[in-house]
Parts: structure tokens; C-alpha cells; sequence
């Protein structure tokens, strides 16, 4: 006898007999978009000056929170352009906090992005580098609950 069964996520797999199938593997963008987060974050503990290791933060924090949306899909209903923050908050309720958390740091990445080197310090940026770190780790746990977390060589010692 076959019968559908709830798991995180929203999907349904199928069940026979005692038997669950394994679950969907993860969009194959989501995964894209979480090795591009790694990607920046490994630049974001690369880099020397505090505007630099932000944006690279802020940058790694973007591409985790698309990776949610491409997970997730996007809400039904109003076509205007949000950011995607606020598509998270309504996709994964759960990361709302942590949608605010980086939504706030636009304006100082638009302000380094416009050459204003001087509107971050080093523990604002190692900051964001650590809480990008967390966000992009809690995000890998949703797309895909067996992989491993983004500990780069260093990162945490750096961080500290």
C-alpha cells in the first residue's frame, strides 16, 4: 500500500509498506546558489580592509537567501519587485530575522559599493562575516539536512 507523507519543507514523498523513499534531492539552483555564498564567504575571510570583507559578507548572505527563494519558490500573487528579503520572510517565515538583520545592512554595502570605504569598521565587518556564516549554514540545513556546514580553513579563528 502506497501513502503520501508530510516532510519539512512543504513536500510529500511516498511511503510503501514500512518503507519511506528518500526525499527529494534539493533544486539544483538552491545548490548553485549556496556554493556561490561559500564562495564569498571564503572571499570575505580573505580579504584584508573592513569594506571589502562586508561587501563580500553581504554579497555571501544574498546568494544563501536566493537559494531559500529558489528552494521555497516564489509567493503567488503580487508581480512588483520586492528584494529578497522580503521574498524570504514570506517563503520561510522562520529566517524573518535574519531577512531584517541583512536588509539593514544595504545602505553601508551601497555606500561601499559607491566608494564610501569609510562607513564600516573592522568588528561591523567581522560581524556580518560571522552572522553570514550562520545564515548561510541554517539555509545549507534547509536545502539539504545531510550536508555539511561551510566551516572554511580559518574562518572561525579569524572570526574570533
Amino acid at each position: 500500500m502506497e501513502r503520501s507523507e508530510r516532510v519539512p519543507g512543504g513536500n510529500r514523498r511516498a511511503a510503501t509498506a514500512g518503507h519511506v523513499a528518500a526525499p527529494a534531492p534539493a533544486p539544483v539552483e538552491a545548490l548553485r546558489l549556496l556554493s556561490r555564498a561559500d564562495h564569498e564567504l571564503a572571499a570575505a575571510y580573505a580579504a584584508s580592509e573592513p569594506a571589502e570583507r562586508f561587501v563580500h559578507a553581504h554579497l555571501a548572505a544574498l546568494r544563501a537567501a536566493a537559494a531559500v527563494v529558489a528552494l521555497r519558490g516564489r509567493p503567488a500573487g503580487r508581480r512588483t519587485g520586492r528584494s529578497v528579503w522580503a521574498l524570504v520572510e514570506v517563503v520561510e517565515p522562520d529566517l524573518g530575522a535574519w531577512s531584517v538583520y541583512f536588509a539593514g545592512g544595504a545602505r553601508t554595502r551601497a555606500a561601499i559599493d559607491a566608494g564610501r570605504f569609510d562607513v564600516v569598521d573592522a568588528a561591523r565587518a567581522d560581524e556580518l562575516v560571522r552572522c553570514a556564516e550562520d545564515f548561510r549554514d541554517e539555509v545549507g540545513m534547509l536545502v539539504d539536512p545531510a550536508a555539511t556546514f561551510s566551516l572554511l580553513p580559518g574562518s572561525r579563528a579569524r572570526a574570533s
